[in-house]
């Protein structure tokens, strides 16, 4: 059974200016529904004011809230900011919280959007407005479901925003693997970054992968684990620098589903990146993804009542 989040609000009328293409959101939904797969569908709340302001400046916050982002933040983030994508935002980033409660109960969840690794904490950039990751992570933490929460990002690119907004905290450790030459130019630094070559295939992937994640989990031995998981490492993404493969990806994912599963962690995972001319074809690797991490966790039982908290 996968348990994914979703919501009407995560597909946003396309801006005016700009050049994300939202469509991919619904087109994900349809190829999980049309898979034949055992899933339900959960829908979220809007993450509340004050939890983003615990991670982001109240200023920004009040900045999207109003739909009066700066054109200067608009260009950082890629699109203007309407009433819509306030919308949106505050239904994505309720959305990876969602999963997260999911996850404490049935082991794996997935939110079927966000992953919006590059906000930072008084802008937005590389087409994310509020950090549903560093936020999650740091209610979970208020709240008392997790004492020390890992992200890992597997995003093609850096989790910059992310490593920035959780910099100095010992409760929350990122760890970063990502094609070292692509966004953002300038790195923030994560708790651990592994800068991969361009071209990197599966098997160079996976070693990277095997060798790192199972040290920082038995290191850092943490209660909860948010998972960015993007498919721009796919060889065919038009923003991505690596060449993973579909099989590829399906590894990476049940890897980290595995690796956290077998130590009784629960894993919400995050949708992330993932680019390309065919946004049919786009949608189908986000939903692979999401499937097979949910076969992955079958493997295992659900974690204990008192998982976390």
């Amino acid at each position: 059974m996968l348990h994914v989040v979703h919501h009407a609000d995560y597909m946003a009328p396309r801006p005016d200016r700009g050049t994300f293409r939202f469509d991919k959101y619904y087109l994900v939904m349809e190829e999980l529904r049309g898979s034949g797969a055992a899933i339900t569908e959960h829908a979220p709340q809007p993450m509340p004011r004050e939890w983003l302001e615990a991670v982001h400046c109240p200023d920004y916050v009040d900045e999207v809230f109003r739909a009066e982002v700066p054109r200067h933040k608009e260009r950082r983030i890629g699109f203007p900011v309407t009433p819509a994508i306030t919308s949106r935002v505050r239904h994505t980033n309720g959305g990876t919280w969602l999963a997260a409660q999911l996850a404490r109960r049935h082991g794996y969840a997935a939110n079927s959007a966000a992953g919006s690794h590059h906000a930072l904490h008084d802008t937005g950039a590389g087409y994310c407005v509020f950090n549903d990751l560093a936020v999650t992570a740091n209610r979970l933490i208020a709240e008392r479901h997790a004492g020390r929460v890992l992200i890992v990002d597997l995003d093609v690119h850096q989790g910059d925003g992310t490593a920035s907004l959780t910099a100095g905290r010992e409760d929350v450790f990122t760890l970063s693997l990502h094609a070292e030459k692509n966004f953002p130019v300038r790195k923030a630094r994560s708790s651990l970054d592994i800068g991969l070559p361009d071209g990197l295939d599966d098997d160079g992937y996976m070693a990277a992968l095997t060798r790192h994640l199972p040290e920082v989990l038995a290191d850092f031995a943490p209660d909860f684990v948010l998972y960015q998981a993007g498919v721009d490492p796919h060889a065919d993404d038009k923003l991505g620098r690596l060449a993973l493969s579909d099989a590829g990806l399906a590894m990476r994912d049940r890897f980290v589903i595995a690796e956290s599963r077998r130590r009784a962690l629960p894993v919400a995972s995050a949708l992330g990146g993932g680019y390309g001319d065919d946004p049919r074809a786009v949608a189908a690797r986000h939903a692979a993804s999401m499937l097979a991490m949910a076969a992955q966790n079958a493997a295992f039982p659900p974690p204990p009542a008192t998982s976390g908290g």
